[in-house]
């Protein structure tokens, strides 16, 4: 019998009760939020549960919202790619302990994704074997994917706006 996302929750929940924070349907993606320190033990289970089999990690992105009590987190996105099910998990976290679980353990190609996550958001993940930024220098002292910086260079005068319908 095929897997169904009603049974992916159904176990998730069995196993996880507490520790998940939120269920939603998005854009055909369960997602479920859970709490930060978790987040290995449900990657984990997914992965080597014998019904589940969550073994291809597709994505993994930081997030910022500065706006937010907890403004930092994580988003995961996982494949079981025999019955084609996909599900997205989320952790935030404040941005004063910007401090995550590494996944490395679990699926190798997280080692990347990590890196970037903390050469953009400055996300530290903690057990990762190389933790240091990947596509920055590692002179630069700020994180540029936070929405606290400016998206465009305010002190530029070579373009002209109006050819983007600016004034």
């Amino acid at each position: 019998m095929a897997l169904t996302i009603e049974r992916v929750t159904e176990k998730l929940k069995e196993k996880f009760g507490d520790d998940i924070l939120d269920i939603t349907l998005n854009y055909d993606f369960m997602t479920y939020t859970l709490k930060r320190e978790r987040i290995v033990d449900v990657v984990r289970f997914l992965y080597d549960d014998e019904e589940l089999k969550f073994q291809f990690l597709t994505t993994m992105c930081g997030m910022h919202f500065p706006d937010a009590k907890e403004q930092l987190g994580m988003v995961y996105q996982l494949h079981n790619m025999i019955d084609n099910v996909r599900v997205r998990l989320k952790i935030f976290f404040p941005l004063e302990d910007p401090n995550v679980l590494t996944l490395t353990g679990i699926f190798s190609t997280a080692n990347w994704m990590e890196r970037e996550a903390y050469d953009f958001f400055g996300i530290k993940f903690t057990g990762h074997p190389n933790m240091k930024r990947i596509l920055n220098i590692d002179e630069m002292d700020y994180f540029p994917m936070r929405k606290e910086y400016a998206v465009e260079d305010a002190t530029r005068t070579d373009k002209d706006d109006t050819m983007f319908g600016r004034e």
